[in-house]
């Protein structure tokens, strides 16, 4: 028996060390999508998603199947706006919603069940050891799309604070005599790389390769799916059907972004105050009424007793 147990400790010890060591070598890989102009942008997916991505393809027969048809249009179109096209595919994400909850939720359960093992048959872990386990693997069941939702807002959220500056940018040019492409084009070739510099440098390309501007916008608009920026695309290509000048629609625009933004500011100062009424119910008052009454108490206290 005891050589058996020596065994077995042995061999979840090297199962453990060759986990560890396959989740250093992941972790130290980088990744990175191609954009249209040949140049490459890192993405920094999740650990859980680098671990198990490689499993993706032994599930991609059933999620391929026609019952998740709504939920690959969506994860496809969701994995564009978030920028990480070529990097995952809506098949690859169903999947991984399936190998997430498997995989990481049965170690998560294994471990639950082992630690309330080794605790009093009273404790709350060991009282209500199920219960954890079905709410862990329920966690790691909405962790993909909760990552997904949070990528795509993140992404809109740098293009929404770019696109008035960038908008400023192109009236200047505009407006001294440059045509809209030229001007666009040192745009991208000046900023930085950030989210609304691909999306236009994806534009550009489209155009340069033949396709018509308006139908570039459009592209563009539906790819990304931000208010700001489909607002800004569908106002020049009204400009661009009706003969109007770009440069005046861009001032229009760009004014009314900056107007926009001071709204929500505006909106998030108002609303600051409930948000702030939660903490201080919560910790502040209990905290004073900790530190004023709790001398009295503690006297009171010690005159019964």
């Amino acid at each position: 028996m005891p050589l058996l147990k020596i065994g077995m400790i042995a061999c979840w010890a090297l199962c453990a060390a060759g986990i560890a060591a396959y989740a250093a070598s992941v972790v130290r890989q980088i990744t990175y999508v191609t954009l249209a102009d040949g140049r490459r942008a890192r993405r920094d997916l999740p650990l859980v998603m680098r671990l198990l991505l490689p499993l993706a393809p032994n599930l991609k027969r059933f999620a391929s199947g026609k019952q998740f048809a709504a939920a690959r249009a969506t994860a496809d179109q969701m994995i564009v706006s978030g920028g990480l096209e070529g990097l995952l595919t809506g098949v690859d994400f169903v999947a991984l919603k399936f190998l997430t909850p498997i995989v990481c939720g049965g170690a998560w359960t294994v471990l639950v069940f082992l630690l309330s093992g080794f605790l009093p048959s009273d404790t709350f872990l060991a009282e209500n050891r199920l219960l954890i386990s079905l709410l862990g693997v329920f966690g790691f069941y909405a962790y993909p799309l909760m990552w997904l939702r949070g990528t795509v807002k993140r992404r809109h959220f740098s293009i929404m604070r770019s696109l008035p500056f960038v908008l400023d940018l192109l009236t200047l040019s505009v407006e001294a005599g440059m045509d809209f492409m030229s001007a666009l084009q040192r745009n991208c070739e000046r900023r930085k790389l950030d989210p609304l510099n691909e999306e236009l440098i994806r534009m550009t390309s489209e155009i340069q390769v033949g396709t018509p501007r308006r139908v570039a916008l459009r592209n563009m608009a539906a790819r990304v799916r931000q208010p700001d920026l489909s607002s800004v695309a569908y106002a020049l290509v009204q400009a661009d059907e009706l003969g109007v000048s770009i440069g005046s629609i861009l001032r229009i625009q760009s004014d009314q972004l900056r107007s926009r933004r001071f709204d929500r500011a505006e909106k998030m100062a108002n609303e600051a105050p409930v948000k702030m009424l939660g903490p201080l119910m919560l910790c502040i008052f209990p905290a004073v009424f900790v530190i004023l009454l709790g001398p009295i108490l503690s006297q009171a206290v010690k005159n019964i007793f």
